[in-house]
């Protein structure tokens, strides 16, 4: 939480800013603790613990515009951090186009409390840290003999924001969050050193799952024994929830206004134009109560609202903040887009499988890229062989190519497995005619 001795320092720097040439000002104070405890064969690896303050200020000066960051918050030398950032900002080139959101698109306050911090953290003791990490590894050790190593982790850790606009914004928002994991690696067939894993996260600790972490880490590497590539042809894809997020990550760069303004988008002058198949539905959900992702305002100030990002397949929303959208000279909608949801189906992932005749189950994607002009791209795979609705063969060293575009409108099936503790809520995914390339 942001004291309040540091709110009325924020509210000061803004006015020594604007008292000593600034015609306006944006101060960001921040502070955030943290804490992980990183395990070896359930042995102690890495113990980090930290904690800081910073103070963010904009200055906008004679249609110039600077940012400066300190972590040092004595009275005394933020006067001469402010005044040297307002001199150097006279120095930098002239840009109308940088200047604050209007006010009228503030959040105002008075809504309900997300509920985003759990009081809980303060009072957690370090050994009991530890020993869920331990108890994680536990879970593995000496279950197979095929067992190289195990990695377990815990950490925790909060964040608070308290920002001020010198047009008459005034926003504060905290969250803390908290996460357990597990790391598998064992010997396969000859120099082959298949590795896996799984966490688990939440927003408060009582709701953290703990415990099959390290179990479910262990399945998941001992079922990649056998590991080849197969034929490369056009498969049924289908992307677990693990992963699913990676293939939308593109579609959402190319909707943000910085690669808009500069022609870096595949999906330029593509709004209200149907990009997805009809079972694409994308919703920016911000208000969820208790949910990762959740606020109230953006890192503008500017008030998130409920609105669908795709719906139907066709394309909704682009996030143009203040500056992009006053240098393309269109009305700016958000920054960014705060918790994704998207429609889910009826089925699990093994009910997906079972439904797929020829096709290849995604698990982990090694590398690659995305073109954000064209939309092509091609990642290297990892997976398993699909036949008649039984996965047959693990799968590895093969590539998965398209574009982007021609990809989301062959979209044919979503699962009804995301994981709600994720800001993006996307569950496993199929797609129908997929490009694959192994032997």
């Amino acid at each position: 939480m942001i004291s309040d001795s540091n709110k009325k320092l924020a509210q000061w720097a803004m006015d020594y800013a604007l008292q000593n040439g600034c015609q306006q000002a944006k101060v960001d104070l921040s502070s955030g603790s943290n804490s992980s405890f990183e395990l070896r064969d359930a042995k102690m690896d890495r113990l980090q613990q930290a904690s800081e303050n910073q103070l963010t200020l904009s200055v906008y000066v004679d249609g110039r515009y600077g940012m400066y960051s300190t972590n040092r918050l004595d009275k005394k030398e933020l006067e001469s951090f402010i005044k040297n950032g307002i001199d150097a900002t006279r120095y930098l080139a002239k840009d109308e186009a940088r200047m604050l959101p209007d006010a009228s698109r503030y959040y105002q306050g008075g809504k309900p409390d997300l509920q985003l911090t759990d009081a809980k953290l303060s009072s957690l003791n370090p050994d009991d840290k530890v020993l869920l990490a331990k108890t994680v590894a536990e879970e593995v050790l000496g279950k197979n003999e095929r067992i190289i190593s195990v990695d377990s982790s815990y950490s925790d850790g909060e964040s608070s924001s308290y920002k001020l606009a010198s047009n008459g914004f005034e926003g504060e928002s905290n969250r803390t969050w908290f996460s357990l994991s597990a790391g598998v690696s064992i010997k396969g067939e000859g120099e082959a050193r298949p590795s896996d894993g799984w966490y688990e996260s939440a927003i408060y600790y009582d709701k953290l799952i703990k415990s099959d972490i390290g179990k479910t880490a262990l399945e998941r590497t001992l079922r990649k024994l056998g590991q080849k590539k197969v034929k490369s042809g056009k498969y049924t894809m289908v992307v677990d929830s693990l992963n699913s997020s990676q293939l939308l990550r593109p579609v959402l760069s190319a909707l943000y206004g910085s690669a808009l303004q500069q022609k870096n988008s595949f999906l330029l002058n593509k709004l209200e134009t149907k990009i997805g198949s009809d079972v694409l539905n994308l919703t920016d959900e911000p208000h969820l109560v208790q949910a990762s992702g959740a606020r109230y305002f953006d890192n503008e100030g500017v008030a998130t609202k409920q609105g669908p990002v795709f719906e139907n397949g066709v394309l909704k929303t682009y996030f143009i903040d203040t500056y992009t959208g006053n240098k393309m000279k269109v009305a700016p909608t958000i920054s960014s887009p705060s918790l994704l949801v998207m429609k889910p189906g009826g089925k699990s992932l093994d009910q997906l499988i079972a439904g797929v005749d020829k096709g290849i189950l995604v698990t982990a994607y090694n590398g690659g890229n995305c073109n954000s002009t064209t939309g092509d791209f091609s990642y290297g795979i990892e997976g398993f062989l699909i036949e008649k609705g039984k996965l047959t063969q693990p799968i590895s060293e093969m590539n998965v190519t398209g574009n982007m575009i021609t990809l989301w409108a062959s979209l044919a099936e979503i699962g009804n497995d995301a994981r709600l503790t994720s800001s993006w809520r996307i569950p496993s995914l199929v797609f129908d005619q997929v490009d694959f390339s192994g032997l």
